[in-house]
């Protein structure tokens, strides 16, 4: 019998590791070369892999919901067809991540169908609980080879905190951030063993310290009353931890102001059927990313990415801009690339393609990733104003409200306008206030006078 492992393959992009999302095949199933076998998320973007090679699956392994590294073996093959391995040809026992099994029942998709669940949530493996000192291995460590994102291991870095030592809490034993300030709170850093909980004090405790909070069940007799538990996963729990990082790391401020639209709208109605006669659906928000785009180049702080591991301002002399699409999987942002060269029918095209993808699930790896500034629209959400969370590593974005009929003053006399609301928010440690409310200024001007935005565009 000849066995072949497959291994989670180099994505590229600096991608280290991927969340199994979804299984399209089982063990015993006969595969054909290039056949879809599994759906895998990364930071970047859901991809399919297909199998390498024919042959009969005799193994999988890893569940829904694990997190593997790159280079992780995924898949066990049988070459010849035959049944499963015999005890002296079977690979060796797994570990307690490559054991995990999918649990039986709906699984939630980042890309197909989604059946009962809500998207990037459902069934799936539960976090495993935090190990005792009696689990840990004689040398007193967790895991020879602990599993854990960049970002995790750069804090533990920083912390000089040996990952090895560090109880995991995550799915499939993963090492989290909020294990590493644990850990750090406990006197980890310095120790040669696994810490202790620190003992309780007088006070409110940091938060990285607190115990995470356990909610117990209601109680009831009536079963269709009792609570339902859904696991965080797939691009759920990408959103979850990402907003969370952004919320934790960059301090926050929303400027908000209003554009009176009469003139984009104006525009707008006059290129409409021209559009149209080019097959594109012409809509505003070409002409806001436009006008982001000039401003941008006036304020180039603004088109910008920080780095933490160098503690530098990466500005960029591109304009990739990130588009926030709600889909049924959650918010995602595709790429608008090189905005700057695209005219307004281009631009038009190419947000029309990256909508119709996302709400299909059909973005590509290179859709993903490299902005440096986001536009998130509420359209017609309703709604007075939001405050946008910042796309981490960015340092600004900028959310475009409902146009809404109200009185605005021309001249001497009060007429009925259309007025929409724009509100950004800025890394107040990178921009200072008056540098956004200039930038912002930059944007209504061009937008309440969208001739001068025809002038303006490189």
């Amino acid at each position: 019998m000849a066995l072949y492992e497959f291994k989670l393959p180099d994505i590229g992009e600096g991608v280290t590791e991927g969340e199994i999302v979804n299984w399209l095949v089982a063990v015993g199933d006969q595969v054909k070369e290039d056949q879809e076998m599994v759906e895998v998320m990364t930071d970047k973007a859901t991809v399919t892999i297909g199998s390498p090679k024919a042959g009969k699956i005799t193994e999988l392994r890893g569940g829904v919901g694990d997190v593997v590294p790159v280079g992780a073996v995924l898949v066990v093959y049988d070459l010849d067809g035959a049944g499963g391995a015999s005890p002296a040809e079977k690979p060796a026992p797994s570990t307690d991540t490559d054991e995990k099994k999918s649990d039986e029942g709906p699984v939630a998709s980042a890309v197909g169908d989604i059946k009962e669940t809500l998207p990037g949530m459902g069934g799936g493996p539960k976090a495993a609980p935090a190990p005792s000192a009696a689990q840990t291995a004689p040398s007193g460590y967790y895991n020879e080879r602990p599993l854990a994102a960049p970002a995790t291991r750069k804090v533990a870095r920083e912390k000089g905190i040996d990952l090895r030592k560090v109880p995991p809490t995550g799915p499939a034993g993963r090492v989290t951030r909020e294990d590493v300030e644990r850990f750090t709170a406990g006197g980890g850093a310095t120790s040669a063993a696994p810490a202790a909980a620190p003992a309780a004090s007088s006070g409110a405790a940091p938060a990285a310290a607190r115990a995470p909070i356990s909610i117990a069940p209601v109680e009831t007799n009536d079963p269709s009353l009792a609570d339902e538990r859904v696991p965080l996963r797939g691009i759920r729990k990408r959103i979850f931890e990402n907003m969370a990082r952004s919320k934790h790391t960059a301090a926050h401020f929303t400027y908000v102001d209003e554009v009176v639209a009469d003139d984009l709208i104006a525009l707008r109605s006059r290129l409409k059927p021209l559009a149209e006669q080019a097959g594109v659906k012409l809509t505003y928000l070409p002409f806001i990313v436009k006008a982001c785009v000039a401003a941008l180049k006036k304020h180039p702080a603004l088109n910008c990415v920080f780095d933490e591991s160098t503690n530098e301002m990466v500005l960029r002399k591109v304009y990739d801009i990130g588009i926030a699409a709600a889909t049924e999987a959650g918010l995602m942002v595709p790429v608008l690339r090189g905005a700057d060269r695209l005219s307004i029918l281009e631009v038009a095209r190419e947000l029309d393609r990256l909508g119709n993808d996302a709400r299909a699930g059909k973005l590509k790896q290179e859709d993903f990733g490299g902005s440096s500034f986001t536009i998130t629209s509420l359209g017609k959400a309703g709604g007075l104003f939001a405050t946008p969370v910042i796309n981490y590593p960015e340092v600004a974005i900028l959310g475009v409200h409902e146009m809404k009929k109200k009185p605005v003053i021309r001249g001497e006399e009060i007429v009925i306008g259309h007025e929409m609301l724009l509100s950004l928010s800025f890394d107040h440690r990178i921009i200072d206030g008056h540098i956004g409310a200039a930038f912002a200024a930059d944007i209504i001007a061009l937008l309440q006078n969208p001739d001068r935005l025809m002038l303006e565009m490189g």
